[in-house]
């Protein structure tokens, strides 16, 4: 059985902890590999091997930082097939689903190429009497990262490029059960020219969590996970002075309006809904279509395209839809909320329950689910799923449906579908919301714009990539300047003497 490392000053370094984790296979049930989890002291051993690096890094050109990245973008399209692979096999994504994962993290990386456009200070000449004003853009230090198991390669991107490309060093702590890429890219990184010690990925449970959130050393925190553990770190962090950004869990709506495109709403809600096995915080979980006939209209087109989609490994080609969900944990807890939709009187229009693939009975697959008449008592209604479940909620109107989505607890990602400028334009700006589609489903920002949510799905004053990214990982400081005049006489040409 394989036994992975931490990342440390450039290099693979086992665990010392003698505590570790199982990783495993989601297609089969088996664990293939164990995972260190770290102790307070591995973690503090690396932050102080962070610190000690850092101020070299922050003091080189912002444009050799960036090459160093432009690099890694090279190395990143070089082995994608090979960090695909290695995603696929521990978290249980399609072969596309996991390339686009890296690939989505590597945008996020080329935006940071900007770092010397982006880290320029402003200046202001004579503000007074003689006297120049201007401010500068200045790391943090060493800053931290504590990522989730459903975006392995996305998401640590998301948070140490921008990081880096500031001048911080970073610890990574990604998801123990699919840690493989986070060691991959770190590697990657090292083999850009990153000097030892910036990146450093150090794997653990709750105890190397803590021991993040209490090392004084750090000065900054992002998070991305369920939002019982985003309150935590988000308070605890705060409460240590840290700079905190933490983003949680969601309950997507999408809002079907009488007169969208069917076929195209149809298709949208199974890509949203069922890809990646639901484990998204951008899948859409909620159709809400507007009147009866619009739902018995959209009902009619999703059940044929539910029951036509391929569940199976990543290995059984590129044509399956959606893999296992990635623990044996996770399937009971989604076959547990189905249980509990037909329960408290929700329809089951499409049923999954029964799903088996042959050869892989262990394997952690669960079936695609449709819930019709669907109300907001359900637990399946208020409860993030995260996995291959769709529920429809009948809306007697827009505004019936406009307040679904804006009564949710949660408020990560919308969509609505319609033909209708005027409601999509109301709907954009009245939502209360962070991410809003229109006739888009995913409504996820190309990384020069900003990703977050609202409500119980963010906790911080800045979002993810983009010029908050920036933000979030300098500090601003303001230089007023006078200089002493002296010289405007001219200069003196007879040697100087006692008076």
């Amino acid at each position: 059985m394989e036994e992975l490392t931490h990342y440390i000053n450039g290099a693979r370094v086992a665990g010392a902890s003698g505590r570790f984790a199982d990783v495993f296979n989601p297609a089969t049930g088996e664990v293939q590999a164990r995972v260190p989890l770290a102790s307070k002291d591995e973690l503090d051993a690396a932050v102080a091997k962070a610190a000690a690096a850092q101020p070299a890094w922050a003091a080189t050109n912002p444009q050799r930082r960036a090459r160093v990245l432009m690099e890694f973008v090279r190395l990143l399209n070089r082995d994608m097939d090979k960090l695909a692979e290695a995603l696929s096999r521990e978290h249980g994504k399609t072969l596309p689903d996991a390339a686009g994962d890296v690939q989505r993290g590597l945008e996020v990386v080329e935006f940071c190429i900007g770092a010397p456009h982006l880290l320029k200070g402003e200046y202001t000449d004579s503000a007074g009497p003689g006297i120049d004003m201007y401010s500068m853009r200045q790391a943090l230090g060493v800053v931290a990262g504590i990522t989730p198991f459903n975006f392995p390669a996305m998401i640590p991107m998301w948070k140490f490029a921008p990081a880096i490309a500031c001048g911080n060093a970073f610890i990574l702590k990604p998801s123990e059960r699919d840690p493989s890429v986070p060691i991959m890219l770190a590697e990657l990184m090292t083999e850009a020219g990153l000097p030892e010690g910036i990146l450093q990925v150090v794997n653990g449970d709750k105890d190397a969590v803590d021991a993040i959130l209490d090392n004084e050393t750090i000065q900054a925190i992002g998070f991305v996970g369920s939002t019982p553990i985003a309150q935590y770190i988000y308070s605890r962090g705060c409460a240590n002075g840290k700079r905190v950004q933490c983003f949680g869990g969601a309950k997507n709506h999408m809002i079907i309006m009488p007169d969208a495109d069917m076929d195209q709403a149809a298709d949208a809600l199974v890509g949203a809904g069922y890809g990646a096995a639901g484990e998204r915080c951008m899948a859409i979980s909620v159709a809400v279509p507007v009147g009866d006939d619009t739902a018995d209209r959209l009902i009619e087109k999703l059940v044929p395209r539910i029951e036509a989609l391929k569940v199976g490994p990543y290995t059984a080609g590129k044509d399956v839809d959606y893999g296992p969900l990635v623990t044996g944990a996770a399937k009971e807890r989604v076959l547990g909320l189905v249980e509990s939709g037909i329960e408290q009187g929700a329809e089951l229009v499409v049923d999954g329950r029964d799903f088996r693939l042959q050869g892989y009975e262990d394997g952690f697959f669960v079936g695609p689910h449709l819930f019709d008449r669907v109300t907001r008592d359900m637990d399946i209604y208020k409860q993030e799923i995260f996995g291959p479940v769709l529920s429809t909620v009948r809306a007697k109107s827009y505004e019936d449906a406009l307040a679904h989505a804006m009564d949710h607890e949660y408020g990560n990602g919308t969509a609505i579908f319609t033909r209708d400028g005027d409601a999509a334009r109301d709907f954009a700006n009245r939502i209360n919301i962070g991410m809003v589609g229109v006739n888009v489903p995913i409504p996820v920002p190309l990384a020069y714009h900003t990703f977050g949510g609202w409500k119980k799905s963010g906790f911080g004053d800045l979002n993810q990539h983009g010029p908050d990214a920036f933000r979030f990982y300098t500090r601003t400081k303001t230089v007023t300047a006078r200089w002493p005049s002296g010289i405007k006489e001219g200069g003196e040409f007879s040697i100087p003497v006692m008076e």
